[in-house]
Formats: structure tokens, C-alpha cells, sequence
């Protein structure tokens, strides 16, 4: 059963969602590259690339990349990097700082190639998108990616609640629900753990799961 959002949006208070959350990110893109670009996400990256249906080079979409700093690491292990990212901001740095193609696309009016990629990389990015809008976003995810290819996704995890976060708009799912929407989308879950790794549970708030494309 398709999830019940947890808030429910008009047109004109989903823009203002749209735009808050990629105004906050394009104001402050200088910063949070400095502030995130040596994050050390490698047990993520490793999560994604063992999954992935064949071995060797493969086409990956880094979803939300940012300013690029996952999609270097993706380029120089000798995949195809592709980005994508609403900031027009961010959308520049990428392609500076990677050389790879970046798609400037809004998460709410996604056009993706159908079957084009082995792997989606949504690291600490579906969390903006609301609940009402999550299946047509998984859906245009599902469309983009190869049979048998391989989605992760990294998520602050919390009670199933939404709502503005200062001037960024988030989700946070418990696991529960989050596999419930992405089996309504077409997925089957592969593994999931929560990170940082070692701590207790209460100290542990990013939710990460890799889920393999089913049949349509």
C-alpha cells in the first residue's frame, strides 16, 4: 500500500519547498564543500559498488551529488560518474571539480534516460524530497536504472515525521516505512545498516539500505 503522506502539499507550497531547500544549499555551497568534501563515506561507496549486477566499469548516477566529492571518488575507481543536482551552484563545482557530466535537474521534475545506469548513489539526499512526492521520484529512479541495477540510499532516519529544518525541508523515515516505499516502488531490499558504525543506536542517525531494481 502506498505510503499516506505525512503532510500534505499544494502546488504552491511544494515550490516554496523546492526553493527554500536549493536556495539554503546554493548560499552556502562555498561552505559546505570545505565543511564535507573529506567526509569519509567509503563504507557507502563500498556498499553500492559490491552490489552492483556486473563486474567492472559501471554507469552510476551520484543523485544530489553536491560539489562533486563523491563522484571524483566514483570517477578515479574507473566508473562512469554521472551527477545530478537541483543547485545550479552545486551543479557548477561538480563539473569543476569532477570533470563529469552533471545534470541540473530539480528532484520534483526528474527526467532521467530510461535504463541507463547500474547504480544510483543517493547519499544524504532523499530525505528533502516529501513524503507525498517520494513515489514518483523512486519511480523515475526505477525508470533510470538497468534491470537488476542497484540503488543506495543514505537517510537521517527519525518517527515518520516532515517539516522545515531551518530553511532546508526534510523526511525522516523509521526503517519500517522506508521499506515499505521502496517496495511500492519496485525495490527489494539488499542490506541496510546505521552509521556511524559501533555506537549505540541513539547515536547512530543516518539509516543506509541498498536495494536491488525488481520487475516492473
Amino acid at each position: 500500500m502506498p505510503l499516506t503522506p505525512l503532510v500534505a502539499l499544494d502546488v504552491e507550497e511544494l515550490r516554496q519547498v523546492s526553493a527554500g531547500t536549493l536556495s539554503h544549499y546554493d548560499q552556502a555551497a562555498q561552505s559546505f564543500w570545505l565543511g564535507t568534501r573529506d567526509h569519509d563515506v567509503s563504507q557507502n561507496v563500498d556498499a553500492l559498488l559490491r552490489n552492483l549486477p556486473e563486474p567492472g566499469p559501471a554507469a552510476i548516477l551520484d543523485f544530489g551529488c553536491g560539489p562533486g566529492r563523491d563522484l571524483i571518488t566514483f570517477r578515479d575507481l574507473g566508473h562512469e560518474a554521472i551527477g545530478l543536482d537541483g543547485s545550479e551552484r552545486f551543479v557548477a563545482m561538480a563539473r569543476e571539480h569532477s570533470g563529469c557530466e552533471v545534470l541540473h535537474q530539480d528532484f520534483l521534475n526528474l527526467a532521467l534516460p530510461a535504463e541507463r545506469f547500474d547504480g544510483v548513489f543517493a547519499n544524504a539526499t532523499l530525505f528533502h524530497v516529501p513524503s507525498q512526492e517520494l513515489g514518483q521520484v523512486l519511480d523515475a529512479l526505477w525508470g533510470g536504472l538497468k534491470s537488476g541495477g542497484v540503488l543506495f540510499s543514505s537517510n537521517p532516519h527519525g518517527p515518520n515525521r516532515e517539516g522545515w529544518s531551518g530553511d532546508r525541508y526534510a523526511c525522516y523515515l523509521d526503517l519500517p516505512t522506508w521499506q515499505g516505499v521502496m517496495a511500492d516502488a519496485g525495490f527489494a531490499l539488499v542490506e541496510h545498516y546505521y552509521r556511524p558504525t559501533g555506537k549505540p543506536r541513539h547515536l547512530q542517525p543516518w539509516l543506509a539500505s541498498v536495494w536491488r531494481k525488481g520487475r516492473g
